[in-house]
């Protein structure tokens, strides 16, 4: 009974005041998260979580490989590299509102025919999902399964608009093994020898006895049985069952429950998958989350020619550009309950050549028109109350007017009560009362349901209102994923870089993704992603000096995402209040340690304090630093052993044990054995992974510390309660004391 029925479904750092640019956008950044907190009822925490997706087969797509989602995910590469065909097919998994497949806009080019001939034979999105408990405790009730085989959800969509729904941690079992059915047979067999049958139950437990000896024995050692096998077990004690047992029998139930434990064991091995099962697969696609996909190019003019908006709203030939602004009209029409038709067709003037109009003709044309007018001024109030309802610190008063064949927005505020045509007002409002519309009207009011899928954000913002627009995304993320794309290293947070994935032309011409983010990749097609994100970690460099930020070099990457996560507990904990934004920027090594030292010392000559490991390596770098640039302030050069309690140890170390396992256990999952079950306590950390990986055949690349530290991350972040304790909450921030002191 496979599935497949198709369903179509058309902050900065604190102190910082650049300049008025940002100012509006910090109000909104405010706003945002005080209008979605109404909905804490409907969370993020409350819907079906992305948790990773792969494109194949869409535009220039052949295989994206798969693509992990954090609550904010950053797809940075530059133009023409493909960013936006990620974001179309994840767009179309379950689009809010529009979202068609367009044969010939989303079939691949170079494989057009074959799909064209079979459209249901390729999957051009895939997307796995961590269900809510409500939707868990739903599915194991319609599949008759345990929770946890289905706390992972794979749905897929082909070309011909059906959906296939998998379970990957489920795994079909067709045969009880050996080591079961014993257990099964030895309890029983326990229970029922230390029971006391009645006199008139004659051989009844000799006779259960014997059966449960023979059944154990069989006929030589059996590995697994079938249901077939199970069936030739259950027969014996079933023959066994008396047709009138006594009611004070205590041994008879006892045979009734071993034959239902059998039964029982048998029916799983019968069932029917969950992905085959037609009521499961529609109860997931159900409770998918929507997703809101929203361009730049979209972005509303302040003078639409009515004419072309009533011909572009029928077309479906349009061009991505021309297609993006017709859905934002589309969506401005509908929101204020105009018809653009209408509103042309209430303006027109009497046209007739060869005579002049009538007194009643006149009246007519003159009452059409004042219609017109009391509709547009309606409609551009309830636009305006219904924005300030979202955004309550500006007071934006919004007006259409219509003159002839053309339509204007135009807009005015407290501060300047003058009428501006919208485009003449910033680029940054323009963006967000366009995206305000998409967001809020395609997504019907359900606004903590949809995924967010930003195409190249804020994209004609000031540099630095692109940078604020990121925190701006982190409010929001509270109760929506959001996944962008850009090519601004202003959008690019240096300290969230385990969000950023890049995205490149491979060799073969087919757009790729990787979370890879480390800097040498010889080839030229990445570096362009890979420019944008190292600038963004120069352009945080650069801030520890312009803003007055408190820097603390560390070794590496991995480092810089583990200081962070502290940072962000203890501060969420109130166990610090640094007076000054902390930065960790990364040296790769004591010579350039010795460079990003210098540089941060400034003109005060003021060394910034140094974090790092304590094993060799990172003794020889204390070392190096302490008898040079460090000579006559060696007390900033500090290595983790002292807040750890052991030698060798690693910015790993500074963790539990239990967390940082739980988190390598993830990351290596497909390992036979896992590491909680070899690691071993007061010992450093990093080697021990470094040998389990060996034996598991775990390989561990060049930057496999980063995407352990990014994991560690994610879960920390995304943990619904503390996984930290008071004893090392109170010895990290000892630690951030020690990395705030100027001594």
């Amino acid at each position: 009974m496979r599935f497949r029925q198709s369903i179509r479904l058309g902050m900065p750092p604190s102190g910082y005041v650049r300049n008025s640019v940002k100012l509006w956008i910090l109000n909104v950044n405010r706003i945002a998260f005080a209008v979605f907190s109404r909905q804490s009822d409907e969370a993020l925490g409350g819907i079906m979580r992305l948790l990773r997706f792969q494109v194949t087969n869409f535009r220039s797509v052949v295989d994206s490989g798969w693509i992990d989602a954090e609550r904010v995910t950053a797809l940075i590469g530059v133009n023409e590299s493909g960013k936006t065909n990620l974001l179309l097919p994840l767009w179309k998994l379950n689009p809010a509102h529009e979202g068609e497949i367009r044969p010939t806009s989303d079939y691949p080019k170079g494989n057009y025919a074959a799909v064209r001939a079979a459209p249901g034979s390729f999957p051009f999105i895939r997307a796995e999902f961590v269900p809510t408990d409500a939707v868990k405790t739903k599915l194991a009730e319609l599949a008759g399964l345990d929770e946890r085989s289905l706390d992972i959800i794979c749905v897929q969509r082909f070309f011909d608009g059906r959906y296939a729904v998998t379970f990957p941690n489920f795994k079909k079992v067709d045969a009880l093994t050996s080591a079961d059915l014993i257990a099964i047979l030895t309890a029983a067999e326990t229970e029922i020898s230390a029971m006391n049958q009645l006199s008139k139950e004659g051989s009844l437990k000799a006779d259960i006895q014997s059966a449960l000896a023979s059944a154990k024995q069989s006929d030589g050692p059996v590995s697994a049985y079938d249901a077939k096998a199970l069936d030739d077990v259950i027969e014996p004690f079933a023959a066994l069952l008396p047709e009138a047992p006594a009611a004070t029998s205590s041994i008879v139930p006892r045979l009734n429950l071993l034959i239902q434990d059998l039964q029982a064991a048998k029916l799983k091995l019968e069932a029917p998958a969950p992905n085959e099962i037609d009521e499961v697969a529609k109860f997931v696609v159900g409770s998918l989350p929507r997703f809101v996909y929203y361009s730049n190019y979209g972005n509303l003019d302040s003078e639409i020619y009515l004419p072309h908006v009533v011909q572009n709203l029928a077309r479906e030939d349009l061009g991505a550009k021309e297609a993006a602004k017709a859905r934002t009209l589309r969506v401005l029409f509908r929101f204020v309950r105009l018809k653009p038709k209408e509103i042309l067709q209430l303006g027109r003037d009497f046209k007739d050549p060869n005579r002049q109009p009538n007194d009643e003709e006149i009246a007519e044309i003159a009452t059409k028109k004042r219609e017109r007018t009391i509709l547009l001024n309606s409609a551009g109030t309830d636009l305006t109350k219904k924005f300030r309802e979202w955004w309550k610190q500006g007071d934006y008063t919004f007006e259409f007017q219509a003159d002839g064949d053309h339509f204007r927005i135009w807009v005015s505020d407290a501060r300047r009560p003058e009428k501006i045509e919208l485009e003449d007002r910033s680029s940054g409002l323009q963006w967000f009362l366009s995206f305000y519309l998409i967001f809020l009207v395609e997504s019907s009011g359900v606004h903590a349901d949809a995924i967010l899928l930003l195409d190249e954000p804020g994209l004609s913002l000031h540099p630095l209102a692109q940078r604020d627009l990121s925190a701006f995304f982190e409010n929001l993320s509270s109760t929506n994923q959001i996944i962008y794309t850009t090519h601004s290293p202003f959008l690019v947070d240096a300290d969230m870089l385990d969000r950023v994935r890049k995205v490149f032309v491979s060799e073969d011409g087919s757009t790729k993704s990787s979370p890879d983010l480390r800097q040498g990749n010889d080839d030229p097609r990445r570096a362009g992603a890979t420019y944008a994100i190292y600038s963004a970690l120069n352009m945080s460099l650069a801030e520890s000096i312009l803003y007055g930020c408190h820097p603390v070099i560390v070794e590496g990457p991995s480092d810089q995402h583990y200081l962070a996560l502290i940072k962000t507990v203890l501060i969420a904990n109130k166990k610090i209040n640094p007076k000054r934004e902390m930065v960790f920027p990364p040296s790769h090594g004591a010579n350039n340690a010795k460079v990003i030292a210098s540089i941060l010392g400034g003109k005060d000559e003021v060394l910034p304090n140094v974090l790092l490991d304590g094993d060799d390596a990172g003794k020889k770098m204390a070392r190096d630093l302490q008898n040079g640039l460090y000579q006559g302030a060696k007390g900033k050069v500090k290595t983790t052993d002292k807040y750890v309690g052991f030698a060798d140890s690693e910015i790993e170390d500074l963790f539990p044990q239990i967390f940082l396992v739980a988190a390598v256990d993830r990351w290596g999952r497909k390992a036979d054995v896992p590491f909680a079950d070899v690691v071993k306590s007061g010992q450093p950390i990093v080697p021990q992974i470094e040998v389990w990986a060996r034996s598991q055949g775990v390989s561990l690349d060049d930057g496999w510390k980063v995407d352990v530290a990014r994991e560690a991350k994610r879960r920390a972040l995304e943990a619904a309660k503390p996984l930290f304790d008071n004893h090392t909450l109170d010895n990290w921030a000892k630690l951030f004391d020690d990395l705030l002191s100027e001594g």
